[in-house]
């Protein structure tokens, strides 16, 4: 038991970190970019980051799915809350409709992401409209999504169980 909660430990650190730094430097890098761009607009008559519309597009899909990790750790995914809380019968049940939902979504993001990501990859011309980058990269965040998500819900469904073990006392 002890094992598995080290390991668990261990995985949401890891996850925790990639997490929050990614979406700090991707985050800072849209703000700064965005703001780059209206300062040249407003002081400058001729010059403009044409691009910069297209980082911060990219930067939204990142933090959109990164962040839905995220909401797992702090148990903040959308779920239904008011039935559970009326009729308290319902808790348990729900909850557990609510993980095997996570994941059914993220094994179909692990394999339709892996889909695309290789299709964005064999496809030469597959590039961003302004700065010409390769697009896979940006559908490769579909699948470490599906993956990430998927092991936070199973670690999520092991904290329940072991913590209602612990409270109850069932071995």
């Amino acid at each position: 038991m002890k094992l598995f909660r080290k390991t668990f430990r261990a995985v949401d650190r890891s996850f925790q970190f990639f997490e929050e730094w990614s979406l700090f430097i991707a985050v800072s890098v849209a703000l700064l970019t965005a703001m780059a761009n209206v300062v040249l607009r407003k002081t400058t008559a001729n010059y403009s980051l044409y691009w910069s519309d297209e980082v911060v597009r990219k930067v939204i899909f990142f933090s959109t799915y990164i962040g839905c990790v995220a909401a797992i750790r702090s148990r903040s995914l959308i779920r239904i809350d008011a039935l559970p809380q009326i009729f308290t019968f319902l808790k348990k049940p729900l909850a557990i409709i609510s993980h095997l939902g996570v994941l059914i979504f993220a094994g179909i993001m692990i394999y339709l992401g892996l889909e695309m990501t290789m299709m964005m990859y064999q496809d030469e011309y597959a590039r961003t409209a302004t700065l010409r980058l390769p697009e896979w990269p940006f559908y490769a965040v579909l699948p470490l999504m599906g993956i990430m998500m998927m092991v936070r819900t199973l670690i999520t469904i092991w904290e329940d169980i072991v913590d209602r073990e612990e409270i109850t006392g069932d071995n």
